[in-house]
């Protein structure tokens, strides 16, 4: 007879493939933050310093999910809700400069804008697909493909915002850009904790 109850198998089996896809995603997310966020700062984008937040908050929430992957519900639990947290501070910096911006306007570099947003999504890309199999696993994982899963709107966003930028000249496009990834941050936010604090009442 084996050791373990089938769930218990199955728990165990997913664990070793988690952490495996989690430390490459780490990886990625870890190098693509210091690339975005060089080019963020000599393309004076807005919307590409969300992004490289982004890809730090990613590289963050990977390493507390491979903290958790082999911890009880409730660990789990609180690993996301904390993901969550750390999804709405980066919305909160997003915010803070675009207010910036809108009282020192100035026009970003679009060529950076839009090689570095490319870079970034064939990067996240990888990061997607690498996850796909695992987004249903438990919460821990769940909360991991939906960060993911947001990366790809924000690279796109970003390249849009910089073909916006060429078109007009202007520094608006990055603004306005800037402000839909921070809505979509709140939101992702919002779902992360509040599915963590269902799932923290749901183990105790």
């Amino acid at each position: 007879m084996s050791g373990c109850c089938n769930d218990n198998c199955a728990i165990e089996s997913t664990q070793p493939r988690q952490r495996k896809t989690l430390r490459l995603v780490l990886a990625i997310n870890a190098v693509m933050f210091l690339v975005i966020v060089a080019a963020a700062i000599y393309g004076k984008s807005t919307a590409l310093l969300a992004d490289s937040l982004d890809n730090l908050g990613d590289a963050l929430t990977y390493g507390l999910s491979l903290y958790a992957v082999s911890r009880g519900p409730l660990v789990k639990a609180r690993v996301a809700l904390f993901k969550g947290y750390l999804i709405l501070l980066a919305a909160c910096v997003v915010a803070a400069q675009i207010i910036y911006r809108l009282f020192v306007p100035d026009t970003p570099l679009f060529e950076i804008m839009g090689l570095f947003s490319l870079i970034a999504l064939a990067a996240n890309s990888l990061c997607l697909y690498l996850l796909w199999r695992h987004r249903h696993e438990d919460i821990n994982m769940s909360s991991v493909w939906e960060c993911s899963r947001n990366d790809i709107a924000v690279n796109l966003s970003v390249f849009i915002a910089a073909g916006a930028v060429w078109l007009t000249g202007s520094g608006w496009p990055d603004i306005l850009v800037a402000a839909g990834l921070l809505l979509l941050l709140t939101r992702s936010a919002v779902r992360v904790i509040s599915s963590a604090r269902k799932a923290i009442r749901a183990a105790t």
